[in-house]
């Protein structure tokens, strides 16, 4: 499955990419930041998952979530929000705008994977 990580920080992106290869994704391509990510998918346009955090400069997760969804090319991409922004406040935004699951910070291997399936079989219902 074709991935594509999307954090301000390395050392996070390099957690997500580990526990992505413990569940057996190891397809991954790594973003700074959601502008970043977006030039990315444009560019290969062919992820099966977005793997994104929410809170990263020049391009929210928030704003890179809402921009993956009004682009026809790229709204089917399951979407998992992983980050910090707990408050229900920002979770209410994150369904909102489109996403497909969310998850906390810090999170367990079994976690993530559970919300990249869920967010698989709820893209692929809509389809």
């Amino acid at each position: 499955m074709k991935t594509l990580v999307v954090d301000d920080f390395a050392t996070m992106r390099k957690i997500v990419k580990n526990v992505l290869r413990q569940i057996d994704i190891t397809n991954v391509t790594e973003a700074e930041n959601g502008r970043q990510a977006l030039e990315i998918l444009k560019r290969e346009g062919d992820f099966e998952l977005i793997v994104s955090d929410w809170i990263m400069p020049e391009m929210t997760g928030i704003e890179f979530l809402k921009a993956c969804k009004d682009d026809e090319c790229v709204r089917k991409i399951p979407f998992v929000m992983v980050t910090a922004e707990a408050q229900k406040d920002s979770v209410i935004e994150a369904i909102k705008g489109g996403v497909d699951n969310y998850i906390v910070k810090p999170f367990t291997p079994d976690k993530l994977q559970d919300a990249i399936h869920k967010a698989v079989a709820k893209t692929r219902s809509q389809q």
